[in-house]
């Protein structure tokens, strides 16, 4: 998928700081077809944020329509609510947070009951966490080396600064939602997902 979008979507966690990175190793299309010169269109180029933002966040299709309707419907300039949004989900925030190296661990980990949101379990990826809500690793999985290594390795990717760590206690607190200025890795152009769902 990295190589398809021609970007670092992150999605295999630690492998894609190291030389074994699919894209460091062959920095073209997959296919064929691969290494051709293409000519893209503005759709294409339009398809392809999209695409790129959907992989990395890990939706489908219809989840992600319904996230862009939601995000139309906010205040706001709409491509940065819809960032926002899906940065407020639980299985991106564990991620931010550090108690996994990818989205998909991340969400994995939200599904088998790990995590509890303000003292209730929690385990459904989607929910959507709001400024003040404590995030908590539950007293039995803390001893899982998983999530430890995970917590031990997330300065390499850096906290962002809406999020409040307490490594003892596992825990972690939503100070603030995300700003647009904060998401930067990867980089986005979430004006272009616009214009294609505008059409």
């Amino acid at each position: 998928m990295c190589r398809r979008e021609n970007m670092k979507l992150f999605l295999k966690g630690d492998r894609c700081y190291t030389d074994k990175c699919a894209l460091e190793r062959r920095n073209y299309a997959p296919g064929q077809h691969g290494q051709g010169r293409i000519k893209v269109s503005d759709y294409g180029t339009q398809l392809r944020e999209k695409q790129r933002v959907k992989r990395t966040y890990g939706l489908l299709e219809k989840q992600f329509r319904a996230y862009f309707s939601q995000a139309d419907r906010m205040k706001g300039v709409t491509g940065e609510n819809l960032l926002v949004l899906l940065e407020r989900r639980l299985d991106s925030m564990v991620y931010r947070m550090g108690f996994a190296t990818s989205r998909n661990e991340a969400r994995q980990l939200v599904r088998h009951n790990h995590f509890l949101v303000n003292g209730r379990k929690v385990n459904i990826p989607s929910y959507l966490v709001r400024p003040g809500d404590v995030v908590e690793l539950r007293e039995k999985s803390r001893k899982i080396v998983r999530i430890n290594e995970a917590l031990d390795g997330v300065m390499r990717r850096g906290i962002p600064s809406w999020v409040e760590i307490t490594r003892e206690d596992f825990k972690a607190t939503v100070k603030t939602l995300p700003v647009r200025a904060e998401l930067t890795t990867p980089e986005f152009q979430e004006h272009l997902i616009v214009e294609l769902y505008s059409k």
